[in-house]
Formats: C-alpha cells, structure tokens, sequence
C-alpha cells in the first residue's frame, strides 16, 4: 500500500495531479478542490493516498488531508458508490459539510453530487450515521479556532457554539443565528442537538 506521496507539483490536470518524486511522476486522482490549491507548478505537496487495483491496471487517489482519505474510504464502503462518486461527492462537499447532512439526513444535499442519486444518498445516509460523526466535525471547529483559521466566539454556551458552527459552514451571522431561533426552545440541549436542529430549518 502507498499510503503518501510526497514530492513536487508536475501539473495539474481536471481530476488528477502529478506528483514529480525523485524523478519519477506519479499521477494521483483527486477532487477538483484538491486540484483548485495546487495551482502552482513545483510547490511542494503531501497527498495521503489510497490504491485502487484493478485487472486493467492501478489507480492512485489522493487527499491533502488525512480526514478526506477516511472519509473517501468510508464512501467506498456504501453500496453503489464506487471511487468517481466518492471523488464528486467530496469535490462538492467538505467531509465536514458531509457530516452535517449525514446527521441531519439531508440527502437532497448529498445528492447534488454527480453521479449520486437521492436513493444512493439515503443509503449513504443510514450506511454511515454511526461512521461519519457530528462531535467530529465540532472538534474540528474547535481546532480551526485554536489555530486562527476562524474568528474564536465569545458566546461559549451550546447555543453560541451551534452558530459558530454554521458560521464555519459559510452561513452568514444573521441566517445562522435565525436558524438557532427558528429551533426554538434549545435550553438544555447540546451543541449537536441545536445544530441538527437549526440545519434542519436551513433546508426547509
């Protein structure tokens, strides 16, 4: 197993990017975000890789974070999604933003991915509620925080820490704070409660 390639930029292509490593180019299949960062020619790059083999031949596909790669590897596991629909979907969707609707069961957002049906996206669903967890995503929140990638909140209570969230979803203060109210009486209950919640009034 290849679990990293690490080396320079050789080009980028529509769904791939090669990766120059000691003289040898590896060409690794990736999602059009991924490709989107790595405009620059010979800028140094990780990607943590994943190989798919085949009787025709190999494939690598790799992620600039580690999260992606598990998250990639779980889409796999979901019956009709194979490695072209786990690359759209993640092309369209953070694994983050992928947690959100998992929990809230927005497969109408999950389906907006080429290539994945609104029946493919409720399996995905059911298939990966107790994988792809909430609290994970929130822990990722709070770490963006510590490092200053997001503004840090002051309101620290369940409710504040639900807007943030959303925040970090790319809703406005205003639509994000609207959403808490329109779930209305969240005395009491967890951050991820509030936020299933308010992500529900969202799609509504």
């Amino acid at each position: 197993m290849i679990a990293y390639v690490c080396g320079e930029v050789a080009d980028v292509l529509e769904s791939s990017v090669i990766v120059d490593v000691g003289g040898v180019g590896y060409e690794v299949g990736t999602t059009a975000r991924v490709c989107g960062q790595l405009t620059g020619v010979k800028e140094k790059v990780k990607l943590h890789t994943w190989l798919q083999v085949k009787e025709d031949g190999l494939q690598l596909f790799g992620f600039l974070r580690k999260d992606d790669l598990r998250v990639f590897r779980l889409l796999l596991g979901v019956s009709g999604i194979g490695p072209k629909g786990a690359m759209a979907l993640l092309s369209v969707m953070e694994a983050d933003e992928l947690r959100f609707a998992v929990a809230t069961g927005d497969a109408k957002a999950i389906s907006r991915a080429p290539g994945i049906g609104l029946k493919t996206a409720q399996r995905l669903i059911i298939d990966l509620k107790d994988k792809l967890k909430l609290e994970d995503a929130l822990g990722h929140l709070a770490e963006a925080e510590e490092e200053g990638a997001l503004p840090v909140s002051e309101d620290t209570s369940a409710r504040g820490e639900a807007i943030q969230a959303l925040r970090a979803l790319g809703y406005s203060q205003t639509d994000a704070q609207a959403a808490v109210r329109a779930a209305g009486d969240v005395k009491g209950l967890d951050t991820e409660e509030i936020l299933r919640r308010a992500l529900r009034q969202m799609r509504l």
